[in-house]
């Protein structure tokens, strides 16, 4: 275990390039960002809650922690990248969670996908507890993941956001600042729910042009290239075409980032009624079987292949 300082901790990293590194979470997401620090030559000590995820990253020489406070005694900078807001709250102020464990001024460095009123109060939290707290969600799914091509949106003090930024480069191609605690899971929210929406309203105009007798192929060459195509959907273009919705971001987790997009509407006291319709949908194609696919298999709900 590092002894000294955490400033002394961040200049080993500058001086060296490596560094012990905590990752909890090794779903689609966390298994290959923590595969690029891996690569990267930093020192993984890992955990997810099933232990066989972790298969691929031990046989490199990463550690696996029994628990999320293993990985707390461990390492000074831990990074979490999980489902749901109720799973980080777990493996960080749980009965086995890591913040009570970390050395004194720690950071963590939370990825995933959450409400920014629940980045807030983790970020509150862990000040008290004496250690440092970025909410740093990601843009991007699978295989710009996989590539270390991924843009964090940072949420947090500048300072820490610099000391932390080799590491992101390592799993990103863009490191944005956008502002103090909550604003990088703000900004992420705000992304989701438009990709949300879009893909939705995709799915439709899709459907109604099926129906007329249009073909897929010239519906999404002519609707992608247009000035109504964003150009996320062009990258989903194969997975229209051929049915195949193999999870890059699966509809599951879609849906509940549109869910905490209407809790945290509803915070604001703000109305947001396109966003409940694209919820409810999604919700529907959740029941329908749809949960573990793409996030693009809305298609498939809203017209089903014959």
């Amino acid at each position: 275990m590092f002894s000294g300082s955490v400033n002394s901790y961040f200049r080993v990293l500058t001086n060296t390039e490596t560094m012990k590194v905590g990752f909890i979470g090794l779903g689609i997401m966390g298994s290959r960002m923590a595969a690029n620090l891996q690569k990267a030559g930093h020192e993984l000590v890992v955990y997810n809650r099933t232990p066989e995820k972790a298969e691929d990253l031990v046989k490199e020489g990463a550690t696996l922690a029994s628990s999320p406070e293993e990985v707390g005694r461990q390492c000074r900078v831990v990074f979490t990248m999980l489902a749901t807001p109720e799973a980080v709250e777990d493996v960080a102020l749980g009965k086995d969670g890591f913040l009570k464990e970390l050395p004194g001024n720690s950071l963590w460095v939370d990825s995933s996908t959450v409400n920014p009123s629940f980045s807030q109060r983790m970020a509150q939290i862990t000040l008290k507890m004496g250690h440092r707290y970025l909410d740093a969600p990601v843009s991007g799914s699978l295989m710009p993941a996989q590539t270390g091509q991924l843009v964090f949106l940072v949420g947090g003090e500048a300072k820490d956001v610099e000391e932390v930024k080799p590491l992101l480069e390592v799993m990103g191609k863009a490191v944005q600042h956008i502002g103090p605690h909550g604003q990088g899971a703000s900004m992420k929210m705000v992304n989701n729910m438009l990709f949300g929406q879009i893909m939705a309203a995709f799915a439709e105009a899709l459907r109604l042009g099926t129906s007329l007798g249009l073909t897929e192929e010239v519906l999404c060459q002519t609707l992608m290239n247009g000035p109504g195509g964003a150009p996320f959907l062009k990258m989903k273009e194969q997975k229209l075409l051929t049915r195949d919705f193999s999870a890059e971001f699966p509809l599951e987790w879609l849906h509940k980032d549109l869910h905490l997009a209407g809790v945290t509407a509803y915070e604001q006291g703000i109305a947001l009624p396109t966003l409940h319709a694209a919820k409810e949908l999604y919700a529907q194609a959740k029941q329908a079987g749809l949960g573990q696919e793409d996030f693009s298999a809305i298609y498939q709900f809203v017209n089903p292949k014959k």
